[in-house]
């Protein structure tokens, strides 16, 4: 009767654990996979059915130099602030759409209009919430999603297990991804804050040449009106920004992966 040995469903239980970790909290805080409104059972399930189908397939770790169990722990700790990175990555350039939209709800007059938002239990724009949920309808359309389960499955060839380096060119990184955020929901807010911009010079010129015309009740419908017909009219190239924005999401992911690792 063939047996198994002990020592090796230790071996295969330690690797399992480290994957579950790094894929736990990857998907924590992604922008689709971690939203508080789906249950915590499904996002338990899914991980740990994606960390089964990958420990078979990630490179042989070196558990030398974490022999004990405080190394171990360790090891852990690494693993989860790689996932956790990785999953702060792709938060960080989707929310570009929350800043978008505050910026445009700020001009067009929507700027103490809010709603719920569960997946930051904050109060967000209508505006931003708007473009959020469009814009998650078109990567679960598109399977842009996939990018993210990709980007963790890949994550064990370039950065394997135990061997991250969290050093400066990360620091770096992270300030250029703030500036990546911000430029992104410019660029998102662009037309509705130029179209409100020369409404605004155009309601000036009224005020001066006819200084009896109440332009103050005039405005705030006018910059609504034009506001909501430039995001209509602009929706669609909001989904060439999503693409970009996943795409830059898998790229940063990558870029993180291999600064991580090391020279």
């Amino acid at each position: 009767m063939y047996t198994i040995p002990f020592d090796s469903l230790v071996n295969v239980w330690e690797i399992f654990l480290l994957v579950l970790v790094r894929i736990t909290g990857m998907f924590f805080l992604s922008p689709i996979f971690g939203r508080q409104n789906i249950p915590n059972y499904y996002k338990a399930g899914f991980c740990f059915i994606l960390a089964i189908l990958v420990a078979n397939s990630v490179p042989a770790p070196r558990l030398s130099g974490y022999s004990s169990f405080s190394g171990y722990v360790v090891l852990v700790g690494k693993e989860l602030l790689t996932g956790l990175m990785m999953g702060y990555i792709s938060y960080a350039l989707f929310s570009s759409i929350y800043i978008a939209g505050q910026f445009i709800d700020m001009h067009i007059g929507f700027g103490m209009v809010s709603v719920f938002d569960p997946l930051s239990n904050t109060q967000v724009p209508i505006t931003a919430n708007f473009y959020v949920i469009f814009a998650t309808l078109f990567m679960l359309v598109t399977d842009s999603h996939h990018l993210l389960i990709k980007a963790v499955v890949d994550s064990y060839q370039i950065l394997p297990i135990g061997e991250g380096h969290f050093s400066g060119p990360l620091l770096k990184q992270v300030v250029d991804l703030f500036t990546t955020v911000l430029v992104t929901s410019f660029k998102i807010a662009a037309p509705v804050t130029a179209t409100v911009l020369i409404t605004d010079v155009a309601l000036g010129i009224i005020s001066k040449s006819m200084p009896q015309f109440n332009v103050f009740m005039l405005g705030m419908p006018v910059k609504i009106i034009l506001g909501l017909i430039t995001i209509i009219l602009t929706i669609g190239a909001f989904k060439g920004i999503v693409h970009v924005i996943m795409q830059g999401t898998y790229e940063e992911i990558y870029k993180f992966l291999e600064q991580a690792g090391g020279p």
